[in-house]
């Protein structure tokens, strides 16, 4: 039994015990068509007043040949035989709120299109009525619309505002309680027309009724391959057939005057909504992602912006990407990507997380399965393969100071692309992944950015680093900027395409390569070579990859979805180690991409440089892409650096560019000195901390020997979850 089939067992036995509906989180849905679906149930407009909602629901009742019914005159003002706007005078608003609430409760329909008065959801047991008749779509209309709206239609006061309150401050209070009744967004671009709102109502109401056509496919795929959806996606990790989940009709374009809206919007904020357009609602609800998000993007990043642009010097800027709990880019998806692992978890089987890392990803994916709630920990183990001289000394401690069941860091005495190699063999070994789900009730997964919930939030700071440019008068929307991006397996530079594939004005992403320049080579020769390549340590050891593993998701963004032609390329590069990209696709991926290469003295140089001009210290991957980026960029626009660590992780390296002397042998005090050195970056607290309250443990150190990283699962999974049976 493979890995699908392991998971599907379960899924099949779970699903048939509750017939033709299938249930996650609370929600009761079944794959009829939209057509059935709204036959029976209501399409309920929410939203602020002055959204619009009355003229909305009237014309998108008329295009699906459903009745209307507005709530204001069709239901409260024939209760009350009075105009709402007298009741209001006559009760006051809070007895107002009351009396609607329990007229809203006697409310009942089924098969039209109803419109919410503005302060419907203020009333928790009427919004439970009546989101039980339907599906409740918000239309998310831009503040300053809907106060000249109110203006034109000489509105001065709303129910709820009391003496001293604007009505903009109303506005913003009122909004926590559409986010917490809806089951769909319409995002309304400043100065959308009625009817562009009316067209995305139908577009979301359709969306939302047709989860079957929001799958994922292999890049290995052939048009008539098998197709899965976002919890399968999450859980698997990876197809059965080697490849990589992609979403099968790419990511979603948000127009011009959507992404306006967003700018200015918290790192949380920004997220969500990205986020909604991505997952599909009935595989994680909108609310249920909220809570998630605004989980994962809280107190544990240092910083409210979570992910701050900085100034660096000229017209070149930083994206601060480590100031969350491990203080690395990965914090940005590995404090999200577990808790989307536990909602898409079925149920009889437990999981083990298989992760390779070449230094940051271990310990950010420990930190985020770890604050976990029990329930979800108790069914999930994490296991971290790493080479054991293949990390700094704080990244391994980082991931070998943990003390928490279920999760455990095991080096290997080789490199990162033979721990990466090893996991994907274990998947594609159906005797083995079916002997675990037999034995012992536990599938494989991973948490690498070859995880699709890997991948998806790190498209979010990438559009927020222009967002926030465009917030800081740097840029109008629409200018173009460059990203570079210190690279190895590629996810990072992969998430910065599909950002731009969603509308992001970035103009070029520039790959840079340390001196193992795998990516750099491919990009300028579209040769993959990897016969007689030897990896060479560097100073910059998140980078040191040969296999990367994301290459094939971006093959495939630009071969056009040729799922056949992937299969054959990295097929090849598995079998003779080589492949050459046909010529026609090498001129597409260079419309996509540059790259080139930095020495470990130009590295050094740079952050020696950077630090005498500018104040900044510099870690060695942040110096490998600022030099590439110096080399490759015209000038003519911005370019943002991806700052993809905190430089105490790599302490050593940074005192030797700084031509530091008297080095302290305690990481601790080499933090503390290397910041008494900077002005900025801040340091990172968490960091601080987590050497502060160190604990030296022993760790297991292995053989290069695929049986031995066998066994360590093996046993990783009996002390993990037999011992507690």
């Amino acid at each position: 039994m493979d890995l699908r089939g392991a998971r599907q067992v379960a899924l099949r036995a779970f699903r048939c015990s509750l017939g033709p509906y299938y249930i996650r989180n609370s929600q009761l849905f079944t794959r009829t068509s939209a057509a059935g679906y709204l036959r029976e149930k209501n399409i309920i407009i929410m939203g602020p007043p002055g959204a619009g909602k009355t003229t909305v629901g009237r014309i998108v009742a008329h295009r699906l040949g459903l009745p209307a019914v507005d709530v204001d005159d069709d239901v409260l003002e024939a209760t009350w035989k009075m105009p709402v706007a007298a009741k209001l005078a006559a009760v006051g608003g809070e007895r107002f709120l009351e009396e609607e609430g329990q007229v809203l409760r006697n409310f009942s329909a089924s098969g039209c299109v109803v419109s919410l008065t503005g302060s419907n959801p203020l009333h928790p047991e009427a919004m439970q009525h009546v989101k039980q008749s339907g599906a409740v779509v918000y239309l998310d209309v831009d503040g300053e619309d809907i106060l000249q709206r109110l203006h034109r239609m000489k509105v001065d006061r709303i129910v709820g505002q009391e003496a001293g309150r604007s009505i903009r401050d109303i506005l913003q209070y009122r909004k926590q309680f559409y986010e917490r009744w809806l089951d769909a967004r319409v995002l309304c671009g400043r100065g959308d027309t009625v009817e562009e709102v009316v067209e995305k109502v139908l577009q979301v109401v359709d969306r939302f009724h047709n989860h079957a056509a929001e799958t994922y496919v292999s890049t290995r795929a052939d048009s008539e391959g098998s197709k899965v959806h976002f919890s399968d996606v999450v859980v698997e990790g990876l197809p059965p057939d080697g490849g990589l989940y992609v979403p099968k009709n790419g990511f979603p374009k948000i127009a011009p005057r959507e992404w306006l809206r967003l700018v200015g919007m918290s790192y949380s904020e920004l997220a969500l909504l990205l986020l909604e357009k991505c997952i599909h609602p009935s595989e994680v609800s909108a609310v249920d992602l909220r809570k998630m998000v605004y989980r994962a993007y809280g107190s544990n990043f240092s910083t409210k912006e979570v992910a701050p642009v900085k100034h660096l010097m000229d017209s070149t800027y930083v994206q601060e990407l480590f100031h969350g709990p491990t203080a690395s880019f990965k914090d940005l998806a590995s404090q999200l990507m577990p808790q989307l692992f536990a909602h898409c978890l079925p149920p009889m089987c437990n999981y083990l997380i298989l992760v390779a890392t070449s230094g940051d990803t271990g310990s950010a994916v420990l930190s985020g399965f770890g604050g976990l709630c029990d329930a979800d920990r108790r069914r999930t183990a994490v296991l971290v393969f790493f080479p054991e001289d293949g990390v700094s000394h704080i990244q391994k401690l980082q991931m070998t100071s943990l003390d928490r069941s279920h999760a455990k860091a095991v080096s290997v005495r080789s490199d990162f692309d033979f721990c990466q190699r090893s996991i994907k063999r274990m998947f594609g070994e159906a005797g083995l992944t079916g002997h675990l789900a037999v034995e012992y009730g536990t599938v494989l997964s991973t948490a690498n950015s070859i995880n699709w919930a890997r991948l998806l939030p790190q498209v979010v700071y990438h559009s927020a680093a222009y967002l926030n440019l465009c917030r800081d008068g740097v840029i109008q929307f629409g200018d173009p900027i460059d990203v570079c991006i210190p690279t190895g397996n590629f996810g990072n530079a992969m998430s910065a395409l599909y950002a731009k594939q969603m509308g992001v004005p970035i103009r070029e992403v520039i790959c840079a390569s340390n001196r193992n320049r795998i990516v750099s080579d491919f990009v300028n020769t579209g040769e993959y070579d990897l016969r007689e390549r030897r990896l060479m340590p560097s100073r910059s050891p998140a980078i040191d990859i040969l296999k990367s593993s994301n290459l094939e998701r971006f093959v495939y963004h630009v071969s056009g979805g040729d799922g056949p032609l992937v299969k054959d390329l990295f097929a090849g590069l598995d079998e003779r180690r080589h492949f050459s990209l046909p010529e026609p696709l090498l001129g597409k991926m260079r419309q996509e991409v540059r790259a080139d290469w930095c020495s470990e003295h130009d590295c050094m140089a740079a952050i020696r440089s950077v630090r005498t001009q500018a104040g900044y210290v510099l870690d060695t991957h942040t110096a490998v892409a600022k030099v590439v980026a110096d080399r490759l960029r015209d000038q003519t626009c911005p370019v943002v650096i991806s700052s993809t660590a905190h430089y105490g992780k790599f302490a050593p390296a940074v005192f030797e560019a700084l031509q530091v002397e008297n080095i302290p042998e305690d990481p601790l005090e080499q933090l503390r000195k290397l910041q008494c050195a900077a002005s900025r970056p801040g340091k990172n607290r968490d960091l601080m901390d987590c050497l502060k309250n160190r604990k030296r443990r022993e760790h297991a150190v292995c053989e290069a020997d695929y049986r031995v990283l066998v066994e360590q699962v093996e046993r990783m999974i009996q002390d993990s979850f037999l011992k507690v049976m």
